[in-house]
C-alpha cells in the first residue's frame, strides 16, 4: 500500500518542478519594474473598495527598496514591506504574473495596471482598463475560474510586451 503512495508523491513533485521551471516570467513595463514599481505590499494594507467603485490609489516604491522574483524587480516604499515580501514573495505578487486577470480568462497574457487592482482571497488582481474592471466585475468568481484554467496554458508563455493603454507611472520614486 506504501508503493503506490510514494509514486504519487514522486509524481506530484515532478509535475511541480516542471511547472516551475516552465513558469513565464512577470510583466514588466517600460518603467522596468514589476507592478509598474508600485509596491505589492502595500495593496494589502489599503482598504479595499467595494465592487463597482474605484480602488484608493496604489502606493509608489522607492527605487532604493527593491528585491527580485519570478525574473523582475520590485519596488517597496518602506524596508518593512520588502522584509514582508522576501519572507513570501509569493503570497504578495500578483496573480498572472502581472498580467490581466480578465485578459487570462479571455485566453490571453495583456498588461495588468497597478491601479486597477482587487484583492481576493488573499491574491491581488490587476486589469487593465477601466472597461475591463466592468466586464472582470460582472461576473468574478466565473471569471476566476476561466482565469484559472487558462493560466495552465498560458504562464509558459513569454510575458506580454505591450504596454498598459493611458497610463504612465509615477512609481517608483526615490
Amino acid at each position: 500500500m506504501r508503493f503506490p503512495l510514494k509514486m504519487i508523491a514522486v509524481a506530484a513533485t515532478a509535475i511541480t518542478l516542471a511547472t516551475s521551471a516552465f513558469a513565464g516570467d512577470q510583466y514588466v513595463d517600460p518603467t522596468g519594474y514589476a507592478v509598474s514599481g508600485y509596491d505589492v505590499v502595500a495593496y494589502f494594507d489599503l482598504d479595499q473598495a467595494p465592487v463597482g467603485q474605484d480602488q484608493p490609489a496604489a502606493v509608489p516604491g522607492n527605487k532604493n527598496i527593491t528585491s527580485t522574483y519570478n525574473g523582475a524587480t520590485f519596488a517597496f516604499s518602506s524596508e518593512a514591506n520588502k522584509a514582508r515580501f522576501d519572507a513570501d514573495p509569493a503570497a504578495f505578487a500578483p496573480q498572472y504574473d502581472g498580467h490581466c486577470a480578465y485578459g487570462v480568462a479571455k485566453g490571453g497574457k495583456v498588461p495588468g495596471n497597478p491601479e486597477l487592482w482587487r484583492i481576493l482571497d488573499g491574491k491581488l488582481y490587476l486589469n487593465i482598463t477601466e472597461n475591463v474592471v466592468g466586464f472582470w466585475e460582472e461576473d468574478i468568481p466565473g471569471n476566476l475560474t476561466l482565469s484559472e484554467n487558462n493560466w495552465v496554458s498560458l504562464e509558459p508563455a513569454a510575458a506580454s510586451d505591450r504596454v498598459i493603454p493611458q497610463f504612465s507611472s509615477a512609481a517608483p520614486v526615490n
